[in-house]
């Protein structure tokens, strides 16, 4: 590209002069067949050359060349804005200043290529852009806050937390092992009121903590059969999926054992083998099923390769053929059996008795299959245990009259002729056959049920004297106890007592026990529960801290009044106000400790 005179030379076009001229080799001397021109020719030659390189290195670099001419373009603008030519700036010609004809100083490259010469386009970035993040102030570390991500395990029970008041986070912040440990130790058996409150932690629907959510339902399930309730333990397996752990599955099927109702078990168990506890329960179910050759196949093969006891093998075999085995004397009772073992002794005829069995088994004596004294005497256990309606056990009492004279029989009539007293009206028919009636209940150990069935009738009838005294006393037991408790004798500091701690206010004046001081002392103000015991409310580990309260009052019902005292204060500041008022009425009135 020529380059006028008095134009800068860019810097790309010096370097490239300056590579050409030492390109061009140094004079040698002329040549014999150039002699004459040899000179002229060798500087035509050089200069020929210097100028390609000149124009290559501005094709090849047009972005440097045009940031080498933007040095000339501020003189070229002062010269268009004043009409004077600067200092070290040539004269304009006149065919500069004529638009219609080609900028022949124009100080873009020529290039061969056109997309080299168009200008990149402007981004409109400002002449700065911070490319790096913001940098702190100071040097101390950020607080940063540590959770774990672990997935909520869903809410269990049978009951709405709307129903029992109790969250559904109930068992927040424990530690599962420590909760079965307590589940299964606290002993709920002579106050009513800790019964009422332990079934409805294991009926109540909570969500179990992140880690043991199967060890803390087993423990659930395993504290429902414990107390005699299959039916509900039967309900929480089902609701829990009893098919995804063999654990689940051998819980599910105890429970309909004993109640009759296991076909939907077994069911499961023929398409899902594999959750069999033992051969036994697999080839009872086939057989329940009508699969009679599938049960046998299975004997022989557990008899084959010796999967199960002799015993076992021939209970099995007498339950496949009874036919074999009718004049064939009884088997061994064995002592401690399984719900199966039981099951399987019912259905050969040999049906053992549950008195000295474990709690829950009664429950299978309130089936039609077995005799009515079977039944009032499983029913009068299961409801001294909460785990009874109260209603189950008076359709007992009132179905026929009785066999004989003593024990359950003179329960049964003891309590007919109240009922008939009742339903006359008569306050002195009452008045003579209460008396007789409470004793019974007294011996069963079942007041606080009688309580509950005949409350509302006995506040309804006229009584005086020692009767009126029973009646109201019987009436602080039943649900309505705040009711009858502005409803006490006159002239009695005992009673008037008993009304207080009913009403929630005590009179310290009118304790006359010390036990009757740790009982007033809960309820004073500013009673506080223990500081462990707060510590855990203060994680928010609610359940737990019910538990342990349970527990303290076990003891303070056996003497340690300082656990009384605390117990019943925990009860009343986690809101189970009621809890804390009947489970001080019962542990006055009942005398069983």
């Amino acid at each position: 590209m020529p380059i006028e005179p008095g134009q800068p030379v860019p810097t790309q076009a010096r370097a490239a002069l300056a590579a050409a001229s030492l390109s061009c080799p140094p004079d040698a001397g002329p040549a014999p067949h150039l002699a004459p021109r040899s000179g002229g020719f060798r500087a035509r030659l050089c200069t020929g050359v210097s100028l390609c390189v000149l124009a290559s290195a501005l094709m090849a670099a047009p972005t440097l060349a045009r940031a080498e001419t933007a040095t000339v373009a501020p003189a070229e603008n002062r010269e268009q804005k004043t009409g004077q030519p600067q200092p070290g700036s040539p004269q304009a010609s006149p065919e500069q200043a004529s638009p219609a004809k080609p900028n022949a100083r124009s100080s873009n490259p020529l290039s061969a290529i056109d997309w080299l010469a168009t200008p990149a386009p402007d981004p409109g970035l400002p002449g700065t852009v911070l490319l790096e993040p913001p940098v702190t102030g100071s040097a101390s570390l950020p607080e940063v806050t540590v959770t774990p991500l672990t997935s909520l395990t869903p809410p269990i029970g049978l009951v709405s937390p709307a129903s029992t008041g109790l969250p559904v986070d109930l068992w927040r912040g424990s530690d599962a092992q420590v909760l079965a440990r307590l589940l299964h130790a606290i002993p709920v058996e002579r106050s009513p009121a800790m019964q009422s409150l332990m079934f409805t932690l294991l009926l109540s629907e909570t969500r179990a903590p992140a880690e043991g959510a199967e060890t803390l339902l087993l423990a659930r399930l395993d504290r429902l059969m414990d107390l005699g309730a299959p039916d509900p333990a039967q309900a929480l397996a089902e609701q829990a999926g009893p098919p995804r752990t063999k654990a689940r599955f051998r819980r599910w099927l105890n429970a309909p054992l004993l109640t009759g109702d296991e076909q939907i078990a077994c069911s499961t168990l023929q398409r899902q083998p594999h959750l069999a506890p033992d051969y036994a329960a697999r080839i009872f179910c086939a057989a329940r099923l009508g699969d009679w050759q599938t049960a046998a196949l299975l004997w022989e093969a557990a008899q084959a390769l010796e999967l199960l006891s002799k015993a076992q093998l021939d209970l099995l075999d007498r339950f496949l053929n009874p036919d074999f085995y009718e004049d064939a004397a009884p088997l061994p009772a064995p002592k401690h059996p399984d719900p199966l073992t039981f099951r399987l002794f019912e259905t050969i005829g040999e049906r053992r008795p549950t008195a000295t069995l474990p709690r829950a088994f009664a429950a299978a004596d309130l089936r039609d299959i077995a005799g009515w004294k079977a039944q009032l005497e499983a029913a009068e256990r299961l409801t001294r245990i909460g785990a009874l309606n109260p209603n189950h056990l008076l359709g007992l009492y009132s179905e026929r009259s009785p066999a004989a004279s003593g024990g359950v029989w003179d329960r049964v009539a003891a309590l007919q002729r109240f009922e008939t007293a009742l339903q006359t009206g008569s306050s002195e028919a009452v008045a003579k056959t209460l008396p007789t009636a409470w004793r019974a209940m007294q011996t069963a150990r079942i007041e606080t049920a009688f309580a509950d069935l005949f409350a509302d009738q006995l506040a309804r009838i006229p009584l005086e004297g020692d009767a009126a005294e029973l009646a109201w006393r019987i009436r602080l037991l039943a649900p309505t106890y705040e009711t009858a408790s502005h409803e006490a004798p006159s002239g009695s500091d005992q009673a008037a007592f008993w009304a207080s701690i009913a009403q929630g206010v005590p009179d310290m004046a009118r304790a006359r026990t010390g036990r009757d001081q740790a009982i007033a002392a809960a309820f004073a103000d500013g009673s506080e529960p223990p500081a462990e015991l707060q510590a855990l409310l203060k994680d928010g580990q609610l359940g737990e801290a019910i538990l342990r309260a349970m527990i303290l009052f076990g003891r303070g019902a056996d003497g340690n009044l300082g656990d009384l005292t605390d117990a019943l204060a925990m009860f009343r500041a986690v809101g189970l106000e009621d809890t804390a008022r009947r489970a001080a009425l019962q542990l006055m009135l009942l005398e069983r400790h």
